[in-house]
C-alpha cells in the first residue's frame, strides 16, 4: 500500500507534525508500506538542518533523518521554501525539493493520503 501524508504546520509550537512523522515511521516500519512525504508552508522549515529544538520538543532533523534511513521518500514545497528564504543546500540530507505537479503524481499514484 502506498501512503502519502502531507504536513502544512511549524514544526514546533503544534503536535501535528511531530504526529505526520510518528505515523510515518509506523507505516513504513511496522506495516511495511511505501510512505512518502510531503512538507508544504510553514512545515518545511522542519527540513532546515542544524536547527536547535527548543525545549520540550522532539528533534525534527533527527526524526526526518530516521525516516529516510527508513525509506520513507521526503520532499519539500520548492515554492514554499522560496517564499521562507530557504535554499535546497540548507536541508536535511536526503530531503528533495518538490513541487505541487510532483504533489498531485504522489496522490494519483497512492492508496490512502493524510493531511496534518
Amino acid at each position: 500500500m502506498n501512503l502519502t501524508i502531507i504536513v502544512n504546520d511549524p514544526p514546533y509550537g503544534s503536535e501535528k507534525p511531530w504526529n505526520a512523522m510518528r505515523l510515518a515511521s509506523t507505516a513504513s516500519t511496522e506495516l511495511g508500506m511505501k510512505v512518502r512525504l510531503f512538507l508544504m508552508g510553514d512545515s518545511v522549515s522542519a527540513a532546515k538542518r542544524g536547527q536547535r529544538t527548543p525545549e520540550g520538543f522532539y528533534n525534527m532533523e533527527k526524526m526526518l533523518q530516521a525516516l529516510i534511513q527508513r525509506g520513507v521518500e521526503l520532499k519539500v514545497c520548492g515554492t514554499c521554501i522560496n517564499a521562507r528564504g530557504l535554499d535546497p543546500s540548507e536541508l536535511v540530507e536526503g530531503v528533495e525539493k518538490g513541487s505541487m505537479k510532483m504533489l498531485a503524481e504522489w496522490i494519483k499514484d497512492s492508496d490512502r493520503v493524510v493531511s496534518f
